[in-house]
């Protein structure tokens, strides 16, 4: 057992009390974010922002700019998302959960491309191509940033980012040593599973509903 516990968390031995504790209210604001994005509820935003913040400043101190660049994203996203979901689209209806229309794909492509290029460009002028962890940082960037921003606009869509996403970074954040990270995103990859599925059967339901008025 004490083998095990070594290797899980082995890696906090260096780590200040006050890192730790930060890691994990950070992982826990995190799992509160995304369960309130499965619920399609407001509250996904405020609590998200109280996770990336505390992340930036981890990420910061830890010397891992793609990561930080994600959070830093996020927490911008956060306060656009937060715009359009409460944004009223009739005197009674605010923004709707909805499919990607052709527009937004070609923008998420545009997205995509242009966080791959940015992050190269920041990565090349700190000097961080050191391993092929920042090779997979720099893809795992792009496809977050995609999801969070069809997320922001209610994009049903939005969830295959996150489990693609998620699903790389549980063993990345593993091999990086932030065990907690690593199970925080484990636990996203299930949430972003059922949230897909709730939000699709929210989304047909208002379709039927819109279909029989």
């Amino acid at each position: 057992m004490n083998h095990i516990f070594e290797f899980l968390f082995g890696q906090y031995n260096t780590y200040s009390n006050t890192d730790i504790v930060l890691e994990i209210t950070a992982v826990i604001f995190g799992f509160l974010s995304v369960w309130f994005s499965k619920q399609n509820k407001i509250w996904v935003f405020p609590t998200g922002m109280i996770s990336t913040a505390i992340f930036v400043y981890l990420l910061v101190k830890w010397e891992l700019l793609g990561d930080m660049m994600i959070n830093v994203y996020y927490f911008i996203m956060s306060v656009y998302g937060w715009y359009i979901w409460t944004r009223k689209v009739d005197d009674t209806h605010v923004t709707p959960i909805s499919r990607t229309t052709s527009k937004e794909k070609q923008i998420s492509v545009v997205i995509f491309i242009a966080t791959l290029a940015f992050v190269y460009i920041v990565y090349q002028a700190f000097d961080k191509w050191t391993s092929w962890v920042a090779y997979v940082d720099t893809i795992t960037t792009a496809i977050f940033f995609v999801g969070m921003w069809l997320m922001a606009r209610r994009k049903l869509e939005n969830w295959i980012f996150w489990i693609i996403g998620d699903i790389i970074s549980v063993p990345l954040y593993f091999y990086k040593g932030f065990t907690f990270t690593s199970f925080q995103y484990l636990g996203f990859t299930f949430i972003a599973i059922f949230g897909y599925l709730a939000w699709k059967k929210s989304l047909n339901k208002s379709q039927i509903q819109t279909q029989t008025v």
